[in-house]
């Protein structure tokens, strides 16, 4: 049932514009995927939400949020947003998400670009 959840998230941030249909279809694929290695067991839900919000008026930018399983993928996808994170600081990111972390896990705040970037796990 989760499953079909994380299905329909996707096929609905899609259709709000956040990612292309092939980003789509990647992030379906890597879903069904993460099925098969399971054997059909449903871990409890956690998901990666990543927040972009402009440093001044404190508006959201960007806010999207992937079940965890595909975070690898998501944040691969998402970092064409987020201008103000190096490669190495996505791989710290991934890191953290392998050992388990729930919480936040990365606040910048890129003066430049006047944008705040904000990636928890809940």
């Amino acid at each position: 049932m989760a499953r079909d959840d994380e299905r329909l998230r996707i096929l609905k941030m899609i259709e709000a514009g956040q990612i292309t249909a092939e980003q789509g279809l990647e992030l379906l694929k890597a879903l069904q995927g993460a099925e098969a290695a399971q054997g059909g067991s449903v871990p409890p839900a956690r998901w990666l939400r990543i927040r972009v919000t402009d440093a001044t008026t404190g508006r959201q930018r960007v806010h999207v949020t992937i079940p965890l399983s595909l975070a690898d993928l998501g944040l691969r996808i998402s970092g064409r947003f987020l201008s103000g994170i190096s490669g190495g600081q996505l791989q710290e990111v991934l890191e953290g998400l392998r050992k388990g972390g729930i919480g936040k896990l990365v606040e910048v705040v890129d003066e430049e670009e006047g944008e705040r970037v904000e990636i928890t796990v809940e």
